[in-house]
């Protein structure tokens, strides 16, 4: 019992005690107040035997056991189901009593009844009691924080059951807000519930602290709205993380945590058909290059989850490599694997590869991606992009590679830099590799990837905690954005729509503007642009547009299955012509790598800035 605020057994005393004032009251409503002698005399013989059924029910559903302070709703059906067994008890020995004893019952059967009733809600109702008095006196002397809770479902009120646990602080849950109008008006555990349109009236008052949004699965709108009213308010805004990440089943008020601004930018989440490309890549021997990227990384992740005969992952990164592999080994999944450092440009070792994998399906993400480092040193840029997809897509048809999926950029449309063109050639080697080869040679084309190495947030992001200024390149400059999950799921459902020559358009919604999402990013901090943040435009750099685009003019698109994807019918391209400017692009050393570019990509206009 040592360390214990009260003894197992002195709850039990406790709990004996209210039963038996229960039952004084369950007599006295009985008989108006005026319990006859007789019944007393007839009570007292037997209420040895009452305790004993009251206590052995206790201790068989481990009552005592139960922490007073913490009681819960699962702690409160509990013990309903406990007093109405031991009832059940009460009754059944009446009866018995009745029939083969002395023709008397245990106790009179309208007393059993009031008795039920008066012990369960005298049992809970003093354990919530103490519970609130318990909150209050932890609450007691510290910092008062006062709290909206956005959700007023089954997450909202585990948020607000969380807060009142917490012992750092003494949170005070001042209202809920909800989308659905059905809810207004009404109350939650005595707090009221408000439309979700009464947020910026409910933070007019300069009285609360924090807006924590409690949903499962946020509608991503509603969280925009709700995240843009706390920042006019300058109100701190949380979020609790999905249910899958809860410790135990349990939410920790320290996993609320703050609103992401990687959250406040996609559409609603795109749901596709995974069944289909279960069924595709079951029991196939599945080849990602560029593995230790965030895209490969990622489609190795989620491939690691399904049916594949064998996983290879195939990259030049050889650090990045080994912590993708630890992390599928750490997750039961390295049976599967086969790693390979090799880098896409090298034929001899690519065959040497493909000799040992033998891919049935092949996603190529190997790639240089950043755009200023390419236009200083393009000759790169066409021997990984150009050469490497070339030297894949050959290999893919000389081994007889079921399909063959290539990562493509929205840089690739129209292009003004040097990386944008040489993606672009990429598709167009691919689409000529096609010309009498059995691989289906599938394209997915996307936007910029939110959290992927390189990406505008993280460097924000850095440049906030360091005080300091964040860099955008121009006032008007706007782009397309996906998770890394969205992104890699479109690459898989392509792998399983795809037939063969389609290039893939993920439907993104609107651009955002950069410039915004730089100050948004800043007031997320607690901070104010310009005043505590500086926000410095630096020029759009080599290569760079003002706008991205998803398709070129020329190019028609035409819809799938499913509304948010569709094939964008580019072109068709002349393989000679291709094979005959790729060689020479290859073979390009201290050239015009932009001019030769140009040849093989007339829509290419370096010259070009938005």
């Amino acid at each position: 019992m040592a360390g214990r605020l009260f003894p197992r057994w002195g709850i039990l005393v406790i709990d004996l005690l209210l039963c038996l004032a229960a039952l004084a009251s369950a007599y006295l409503l009985r008989f108006n107040f005026q319990v006859p002698q007789h019944e007393v005399d007839l009570l007292l013989p037997v209420l040895p035997l009452f305790l004993l059924v009251r206590g052995a029910s206790f201790l068989i559903a481990g009552i005592p056991r139960i922490m007073v302070r913490h009681t819960s709703t699962e702690d409160a059906r509990r013990l309903f189901l406990t007093v109405l067994g031991g009832t059940a008890a009460l009754g059944a020995i009446s009866v018995l009593r009745y029939l083969f004893f002395d023709g008397v019952y245990f106790l009179p059967r309208a007393v059993i009844i009031i008795d039920f009733m008066a012990t369960a809600m005298l049992l809970i109702t003093v354990r919530i009691a103490f519970k609130l008095l318990h909150l209050r006196s932890r609450g007691a002397g510290k910092e008062r924080v006062r709290v909206v809770i956005h959700g007023a479902g089954e997450a909202g009120l585990i948020t607000k059951r969380t807060l009142e646990r917490e012992g750092s602080m003494r949170y005070e849950v001042a209202a809920f807000i909800d989308d659905d109008a059905r809810k207004a008006g009404k109350r939650l555990e005595g707090v009221p519930i408000h439309p979700a349109a009464n947020l910026a009236n409910l933070l007019k008052d300069d009285t609360i602290d924090q807006v924590i949004i409690a949903i499962g699965k946020p509608d991503p709108e509603h969280r925009r709205r709700v995240v843009d009213a706390c920042i006019a308010a300058k109100v701190t805004v949380l979020t609790i993380p999905p249910v899958s990440d809860w410790i135990n089943g349990q939410l920790s008020a320290r996993q609320i945590q703050e609103v992401r601004i990687e959250d406040l930018l996609g559409r609603p989440v795109i749901q596709l058909e995974q069944e289909a490309v279960r069924t595709l890549l079951a029991g196939k021997r599945v080849l990602v290059t560029g593995a230790a990227g965030s895209i490969g990384s990622e489609l190795v992740r989620q491939l690691s989850a399904m049916d594949v005969s064998s996983l290879a992952l195939l990259d030049i990164a050889e650090s990045g490599l080994y912590d993708v592999q630890m992390e599928l080994v750490g997750k039961g999944h390295g049976s599967r694997l086969r790693v390979l450092v090799a880098d896409v440009r090298d034929a001899e070792r690519l065959e040497e590869a493909f000799a040992l994998v033998r891919p049935q399906v092949v996603f190529h993400a190997a790639a240089y991606k950043h755009v200023p480092l390419m236009e200083a040193q393009p000759e790169e840029a066409i021997r990984t992009n150009i050469g490497g997809t070339r030297n894949l897509a050959r290999l893919a048809c000389a081994h007889g590679v079921e399909r063959f999926v290539l990562i493509s950029t929205d840089k690739a449309v129209n292009p003004t830099s040097v990386m944008g063109a040489t993606k672009r050639a990429a598709e167009m080697v691919v689409g000529a590799a096609a010309e009498g080869c059995s691989t289906a040679f599938v394209t997915t084309r996307f936007g910029n990837v939110l959290g992927s190495s390189g990406s505008v947030i993280p460097l924000f992001r850095r440049q906030i905690e360091a005080g300091g200024p964040v860099t955008v390149t121009h006032p008007e400059v706007t782009r397309y954005f996906m998770t890394i999950p969205e992104a890699c799921r479109l690459v898989l459902e392509a792998a399983a729509m795809g037939r063969g020559g389609e290039i893939f358009v993920f439907d993104m919604g609107r651009p955002v503007r950069i410039a915004d999402l730089a100050e948004k990013m800043i007031r997320l901090s607690g901070m104010e642009p310009g005043t505590d943040i500086e926000v410095a435009y630096t020029g759009l750099r080599p290569g760079e547009k003002l706008y991205e685009e998803l398709l070129a003019s020329s190019e028609r698109t035409r819809p799938t299955h499913h509304p948010r994807i569709l094939i964008g019918q580019v072109a068709p391209v002349d393989p000679i012509l291709v094979e005959q400017r790729t060689q020479e692009l290859l073979a390009l050393r201290n050239g015009d790598a932009v001019e030769a570019l140009r040849s093989l990509i007339p829509e290419y206009r370096p010259e070009r800035q938005g």
